[in-house]
């Protein structure tokens, strides 16, 4: 397990996204600022198994999207996402300090789920079943795919 992702993840990733403007749109896709922010508080739901979705990929497909996922490989720029509307989410804070607040705090339940049973698997819709270091991996491409989308890396 990469190590350098968790650090990522719980110290680097929301000082970067307060470079963000709520209203900016990326370089593709339909998210503005707080858009993706909230977008990646419910991908962090979903890794900690608050969340619940039902698969949408089809179980012949799971290898060859699991072993996608799991390479470093980047997301392509406007991957389809089938469980998100087509203009973009409804904004559900108030702000994107708001929104800031509560990825932050699903961050911290989702390692803390973790530590508190290390056997915990969550379901992905997209790729199936996942133990810690595999959403780890998962929430890391993620979170590189949005940031080089508001061009707050490269």
């Amino acid at each position: 397990m990469e190590n350098s992702k968790i650090e990522f993840l719980k110290n680097q990733f929301i000082p970067i996204l307060q470079q963000v403007d709520a209203r900016a749109k990326g370089k593709w896709g339909v998210l503005n600022g707080q858009q993706m922010v909230e977008h990646f508080s419910d991908a962090v739901r979903l890794a900690s198994g608050k969340t619940k979705v039902p698969s949408v990929t089809p179980t012949e497909h799971l290898p060859k999207i699991r072993t996608f996922m799991l390479s470093d490989n980047p997301f392509k720029e406007n991957t389809l996402n089938p469980l998100m509307n087509k203009e973009g989410e409804t904004i559900k804070q108030p702000s994107l300090k708001d929104a800031l607040a509560e990825l932050q705090q699903e961050l911290n339940y989702f390692f803390t789920a973790f530590v508190n049973n290390s056997s915990l698997m969550t379901t992905n819709p997209f790729f199936g079943d996942l133990n810690f270091e595999e959403n780890v991996h998962l929430l890391h491409k993620h979170a590189l795919h949005h940031l080089n989308q508001f061009g707050l890396v490269h």
